[in-house]
């Protein structure tokens, strides 16, 4: 039986843009999708108000997740979808509900400028401690978003998909987080674009003093770690076009630079069971916030 695609649902314009990005992958995966509703109760003294009693409140609620999965039945005609409502805090029924799901699918909202993108309390709470890929899709996302431009230069879904953008940590790499980002660019027939960052170690101002700039070297033997972790994989998925880049700098940088020409970006997140709580890491967190494209965080041991 296919495990469940759960989609974060509260009515937002990014958490419908989440919807159908669930709906798109669903396609892919061969898998069903369940919008999930949670309905907080009205305290008693907004009860009582004339304009927003309980049962107004409820109806509204019951409304979001039934005219949702309506709209994606009939845009989507071949997934599966089905809505659930539950009563208490998001976060924690959004991690319950995930538990051995497929995907859990929130949105983000979009700020102006180049303050990035906002996620929300609920949706730092549930990434820093759900162990099953979580991905979070901006406001506004559409799906010729992910495509690359037609011949004219105009906006298309029907296009080949624009690459799958993994930030790797040669110093660590984790299988997890590896195989789903190739198992997506696998299914978009999207090429991988694996990026990572380094920064020049405390010695290399000394070695600037005497006159020798090891920025070369540097970027060779990290250029040939990178490569030496990819050459199993390129075995496993020769299927897949896989380019590297690996530059001097923030790898948060980099992978943000990386996701405006992007369909999906893939980061970890450590799982930590201790007392020390629950931890995103400032790379991955920096990418939630800036990554223009959908990003996946996906949690490893």
């Amino acid at each position: 039986m296919a495990r469940t695609i759960i989609v974060g649902l509260d009515g937002s314009r990014e958490s419908q843009a989440a919807a159908e990005w669930a709906a798109r992958e669903a396609v892919m995966r061969r898998t069903p999708i369940r919008l999930l509703h949670v309905w907080q109760p009205v305290p008693d003294p907004m009860a009582q108000a004339p304009l927003l009693g309980a049962e107004t409140h409820q109806h509204w609620t019951e409304r979001v997740p039934r005219e949702s999965a309506e709209g994606l039945r009939l845009r989507h005609p071949g997934v599966q979808v089905t809505t659930e409502q539950r009563t208490g805090t998001p976060a924690e029924a959004l991690l319950d509900a995930a538990e051995g799901a497929e995907l859990l699918v929130l949105g983000s909202r979009g700020l102006s400028g180049l303050a990035g993108f906002l996620i929300g309390s609920v949706g730092q709470s549930v990434v820093a401690r759900a162990e099953v890929p979580v991905i979070l899709v901006r406001a506004g996302e559409q799906a010729a978003d992910e495509h690359v431009q037609d011949p004219a230069g105009i906006p298309s879904a029907a296009t080949a998909f624009r690459p799958v953008v993994l930030g790797l940590d040669t110093d660590s790499p984790h299988d997890t987080v590896i195989t789903f980002a190739f198992e997506e660019a696998r299914r978009r027939k999207a090429p991988l674009s694996v990026v990572t960052g380094w920064k020049v170690p405390p010695y290399y101002f000394y070695a600037l003093a005497t006159g020798v700039d090891p920025r070369e070297e540097f970027t060779r033997e990290r250029a040939a770690e990178l490569a030496e972790v990819l050459l199993p994989w390129r075995e496993k998925y020769p299927e897949v076009e896989v380019t590297e880049t690996c530059g001097l700098g923030s790898p948060a940088v980099h992978l943000v630079d990386a996701a405006q020409d992007s369909s999906l970006v893939v980061v970890g997140r450590r799982i930590r069971r201790s007392p020390l709580g629950a931890h995103i890491g400032a790379v991955t967190h920096a990418v939630m916030h800036h990554a223009t494209a959908p990003v996946a965080v996906v949690a490893h041991d």
